[in-house]
């Protein structure tokens, strides 16, 4: 287990630092917020949540998926696939799983309250990958352990999962520019920045696409895909429009977002008007 802490600790620091480089070299977007103020806010929200799941539930889903194994638990562990072929699937299937997850966080309203901390957000990049409020993340983990328990995937299909999960995060938040012929490529295997930033629009039809964190297939297959915002990567206008001022969204606010803050009309089933387009596409 603490094998797969420091490779879990090793990707992070590497992916992190690696994003924040390409950020500072070729971003997106400019920043509409000061850095400095915005990375506190998000970087003490990451400490608190791993410091939060170290404490009550550390490798839980490593865990799980090796007591699932030894006690022949989930579907993977009755139909004996082949060791690679097990671990591909393992994968893809919790894959889906934290795509239905995230569709169920716009889709409920209490859930919804927990995942506007990640929404309100007024600029998107690396950091923005991992802000979650800390109750988000211990109903997201008591989600993954009993998708892993119910799956059977291999212990190595839940560590590249969860390695890969916490990696393409990162990348797809990142202020980064790409050439748009590589990010056309990209995008049919993985969940691209370009791609994501559409899913923290402050359009709600916007919001309410791109569910996908690791692989794009999700979206296209569920009819969830939206290729590009209607106002284009550098006019858009990223987070909420019920939260737009940033003195209101220091650390303890967004803590307190869940129970002060005003939910607005971003649920699936309110989708709001269609985003007017330009008239040319953004290149």
């Amino acid at each position: 287990m603490e094998r797969v802490l420091w490779i879990r600790l090793s990707a992070f620091a590497g992916i992190f630092v690696l994003m924040a480089l390409w950020e500072a070299a070729a971003p997106r977007r400019r920043l509409t917020v000061a850095k400095p103020g915005r990375w506190f806010t998000n970087l003490s929200i990451i400490g608190l949540d791993n410091a939060l799941v170290f404490l009550v539930a550390p490798g839980a889903a490593v865990a799980t998926a090796v007591a699932a194994q030894a006690a022949g638990w989930g579907l993977l562990n009755r139909f004996l696939l082949p060791g690679p072929a097990a671990v591909v699937v393992g994968v893809l299937a919790l894959d889906l799983v934290i795509y239905l997850q995230h569709l169920m966080f716009h889709a409920v309203p209490l859930l919804w309250r927990l995942h506007m901390v990640h929404h309100a957000d007024l600029d998107i990049d690396v950091t923005t990958g991992l802000r979650f409020h800390p109750v988000e993340i211990l109903v997201s983990l008591g989600i993954k352990v009993g998708a892993v328990a119910a799956i059977g995937p291999p212990v190595a299909a839940v560590v590249i999962f969860e390695v890969l999960l916490n990696a393409t995060s990162m990348f797809n938040h990142g202020n980064v520019r790409m050439p748009p012929r590589l990010d056309r490529v990209f995008r049919l295997l993985v969940v691209t920045p370009d791609m994501h930033r559409v899913h923290h629009s402050v359009a709600i039809r916007e919001t309410n696409s791109n569910f996908g964190f690791n692989f794009p297939w999700w979206d296209r297959i569920f009819g969830t895909y939206r290729a590009q915002p209607a106002a284009g990567h550098r006019g858009m206008t990223i987070g909420l429009a019920q939260f737009r001022d940033p003195s209101r969204l220091g650390f303890v606010s967004c803590l307190l977002l869940p129970v002060t803050g005003d939910p607005g009309a971003y649920a699936i089933d309110k989708s709001g008007m269609e985003p007017v387009r330009r008239e040319r596409p953004e290149g």
